[in-house]
């Protein structure tokens, strides 16, 4: 299944039940939340594949990159944090509460895989210290503009923004880098959001919860979501900066319910879904 936009729209009418997402989700945050008494894969549930349709399901396709060292987070390198607890939860999460069929492991490739274009949205996290190859920089390129969608996630401060958006300099030369509004329908489309979301790890949220402090570094106090965009208008790339929305769901069991009703349940979890939903049907 190629990511070209005409299969992207095929996908997407595989998936039209993904409609039902603003539906179903009615009332989340207002009803009690349990992971119930599985605790195999971490805690996370497992559930069958659609094997009549094995295409139209959703599969959370996180990239691993190899700069900043191979023997860095738990030895593997800072495209592994958080993982794979995080992309568990939310795959989980969105196989639960919505009318979306999931994939129940999700996949970790590298960019210049060809198996690259069997996914319509990827996921790279950590990328301050990023630093793409130039086989990495033509097969994003070639991935995005034939349809594909990109969340970035989890970095904070001026240093680590300016390394990233040197490295999309390298992909989309003269494409600029927009800051998103929060009328932008990325924030509106299943969960109406007031405010831009801001996440940080459990331990800054504690220590900061007297003080109201819920970013990790001093000059990282204001979220944004920026976005690159093809020349027909699709907004193809998402970062999310100042902000850890991969803690929000790896964290929801180990942090407690405090950290959980703070951040997973009312921010991380409804921009996540958000963005998913977005991706899959624009």
């Amino acid at each position: 299944m190629s990511v070209t936009r005409q299969t992207s729209r095929r996908f997407g009418r595989g998936l039209i039940f993904v409609v039902l997402i603003a539906m179903t989700l009615v009332g989340w945050s207002q009803r009690p939340w349990s992971r119930g008494e599985v605790e195999f894969r971490g805690g996370v549930p497992e559930w069958e594949r659609d094997e009549e349709l094995p295409n139209d399901q959703f599969t959370f396709a996180r990239i691993q990159y190899d700069s900043w060292g191979g023997s860095g987070w738990r030895g593997r390198g800072k495209w592994s944090v958080d993982w794979p607890e995080s992309d568990l939860n939310m795959s989980f999460r969105l196989q639960q509460l919505t009318a979306l069929k999931v994939d129940p492991e999700g996949t970790v490739l590298n960019l210049t895989e060809d198996r690259l274009f069997e996914y319509p949205f990827i996921y790279i996290i950590e990328p301050g210290e990023l630093y793409f190859s130039s086989e990495e920089v033509g097969a994003l390129r070639k991935y995005l503009l034939t349809g594909g969608f990109l969340m970035v996630d989890d970095f904070w401060g001026e240093n680590e923004w300016a390394n990233f958006a040197r490295e999309m300099k390298r992909v989309f030369p003269t494409r600029e880098i927009v800051e998103l509004p929060i009328e932008h329908e990325i924030f509106q489309c299943v969960f109406p959001l007031k405010e831009k979301p801001q996440v940080p790890n459990p331990r800054t949220a504690m220590e900061g919860a007297p003080h109201g402090i819920t970013w990790e570094r001093w000059d990282a106090e204001t979220p944004h979501y920026r976005g690159i965009y093809d020349d027909d208008g699709r907004l193809m790339v998402v970062i999310c900066h100042n902000t850890d929305l991969g803690d929000g769901w790896e964290e929801e069991s180990r942090a407690g319910q405090w950290y959980f009703k703070e951040f997973s349940e009312p921010k991380a979890y409804p921009m996540g879904i958000n963005i998913i939903f977005y991706s899959m049907t624009h």
